[in-house]
């Protein structure tokens, strides 16, 4: 594989991708396609701006003309499909910007992809496509579709896209899913980043609810290495799982965060619950171990300890980040419901 193409390579799961194949493959050349959203930073990829082997191109991968023109170009060998709006709390504020980025971009990217014989495609998606779960349980690449959130909607949209192109046109496309990421890079409005930097700050930490919401945790370098392991063996058609068996409680994590930056409790700020809140999920991954050779390597408790470091490192790229449109949104998505 010479030559492949990212897609919202300067975000958090996808540059540390960028920066995954880099180093992995001393032969790979990388073509960044990012749009510059909020959540895509240049920075996050400063250190390898000047290799030869990486290119960063900026667009819109809904803009079917650009795409088209772009995959027409290169003699790609794979698209990795990173780009997405993200953020459950942002889609309950305005599903748009999901559905053109998350649904159509995918469209896009499929049909430039099949237009011009691209060779592998990689469906980048979450677990939240699945739903809930009650107590017990896991998802399985075979559990039902069951989104609950617009975001979740749009992400099993672009999932349910490169199905149907795989079944209709023989198109060489999968998917896979991951449970919550953790690790550098990560956007503050994510519960870890947003957390730690607000503790640093002796700023509130807003737990949503009572914080009995369960998420798996997986390091981003984990899953990177997962997405990796099936762009290159996994078996076209097929889905996914990547999970980090690390299930915790929102407010598990809260107060550990708390311990390690020896805060108090005090900064704990409950506020009302986020509408149709996804009670617990948690990742079966035996597939992606078993067919891909892939598992988890960095336990929660390590890179967990880690990523605060990065962070306390890093308050200038934090600071950088928590300003201007992000205060605004972050004011219109907490203000009212501080107690």
């Amino acid at each position: 594989m010479k030559r492949i193409l990212i897609t919202g390579g300067c975000g958090f799961i996808g540059s540390t991708f960028v920066r995954l194949q880099l180093n992995a493959y001393p032969d790979q050349e990388v073509v960044n396609l990012d749009k510059l959203t909020y959540a895509g930073n240049l920075e996050n990829l400063a250190d390898i701006a000047s290799d030869p082997r990486y290119r960063f191109v900026r667009g819109c991968i809904a803009d079917d003309a650009f795409v088209d023109d772009l995959i027409a170009g290169d003699r790609f060998d794979a698209v990795i499909n990173f780009a997405a709006e993200s953020h459950v709390d942002r889609s309950l504020q305005d599903s748009g910007p999901f559905i053109q980025t998350n649904v159509v971009g995918t469209q896009v990217l499929l049909d430039a992809c099949r237009k011009h014989q691209v060779p592998r495609f990689v469906q980048v998606s979450t677990d939240e496509v699945y739903g809930s779960l009650g107590p017990t349980g896991f998802f399985t690449e075979e559990t039902p579709l069951a989104p609950n959130s617009p975001y979740s909607a749009s992400k099993t949209a672009s999932d349910l896209l490169v199905r149907a192109y795989s079944h209709s046109f023989g198109f060489p496309g999968l998917i896979t899913r991951c449970s919550n990421n953790y690790g550098p890079f990560q956007f503050p409005e994510k519960l870890i980043p947003l957390f730690i930097s607000n503790a640093l700050q002796d700023q509130a930490l807003p737990v949503y609810g009572q914080g009995t919401n369960v998420r798996d945790w997986i390091h981003v370098e984990d899953h990177c290495r997962g997405i990796d392991a099936a762009l290159r063996r996994g078996r076209l058609g097929e889905v996914y799982n990547f999970g980090g068996r690390e299930e915790k409680t929102n407010l598990e994590i809260t107060h550990l965060l708390l311990s390690l930056l020896n805060k108090p409790a005090s900064l704990i700020r409950y506020v009302a619950d986020r509408p149709g809140h996804d009670l617990r999920y948690a990742i079966d991954c035996t597939k992606a171990e078993t067919e891909l050779g892939w598992k988890p390597k960095i336990p929660f408790s390590t890179g967990l300890r880690d990523t605060i470091d990065w962070y306390i490192k890093r308050a200038d790229w934090v600071h950088r980040i928590k300003s201007g449109a992000y205060l605004k949104y972050y004011a219109d998505q907490y203000g009212g419901r501080l107690a």
